[in-house]
């Protein structure tokens, strides 16, 4: 929760009194977030049902992923109160080397803004400035737990068959939540929703 400054030109006693109002404020923001997070259970688990790396020629190295989760009861019903939920995909394709660190070949992130409208009853998913919306929550989370094709790095040299790495991570983002609720979740395992996985790239067939 981000204030403006007040004008200096107040007096002591007005300033002290709209700086006793903000920290009432945020105290009572603090305690209706971290409410939402309901009994503390065990953190639920994102399935990886698929996850291929490809070399697509000219088309440069390519991912796809299928996950299956559902969210926990506290980060839903946070969601349901207005709180918008970001979800991050990041990809890297590394070199190993055993002389030295493994050689960045090329790395990139995709991220999910997913948002309740209480007025259509409807979720809306946001994604590289287009948004989708949908009528219940499982088609939502649908559209932001699968990626086809997607481009991850630089095509590899044609003569280059060496080994590669792909490492993947998807997670529900906390850092980009309101600063009072990721200090109401802090330790909660429900809102740790994650994973990941390093695989080969395949060689060229």
């Amino acid at each position: 929760m981000t204030y403006l400054p007040l004008p200096p030109f107040l007096p002591v006693s007005l300033r002290r009194l709209c700086d006793a109002v903000r920290w009432r404020r945020a105290l009572a923001l603090l305690l209706v977030l971290a409410g939402l997070g309901g009994s503390v259970g065990p953190a639920r688990a994102v399935e990886l049902v698929r996850l291929e790396a490809t070399r697509g020629g000219e088309q440069g190295v390519l991912l796809s992923f299928d996950l299956r989760f559902d969210l926990p009861p506290g980060v839903e019903g946070a969601l349901q109160k207005g709180v918008a939920l970001y979800f991050v995909a990041e990809a890297e394709v590394l070199r190993p080397r055993w002389y030295w660190f493994d050689k960045l070949h090329g790395q990139t992130r995709r991220v999910w803004r997913l948002t309740y409208q209480p007025l259509t009853f409807s979720y809306r998913v946001s994604f590289g400035g287009l948004s989708q919306t949908y009528a219940s929550l499982p088609e939502a989370l649908r559209s932001l737990q699968t990626a086809t094709r997607w481009r991850i790095a630089e095509p590899l040299a044609s003569d280059d068959d060496g080994p590669y790495l792909v490492q993947f991570r998807y997670r529900l983002d906390a850092d980009q939540l309101p600063r009072p609720l990721q200090i109401g979740i802090a330790g909660r395992p429900e809102w740790q929703l994650s994973i990941a996985r390093t695989i080969a790239l395949p060689a060229d067939k």
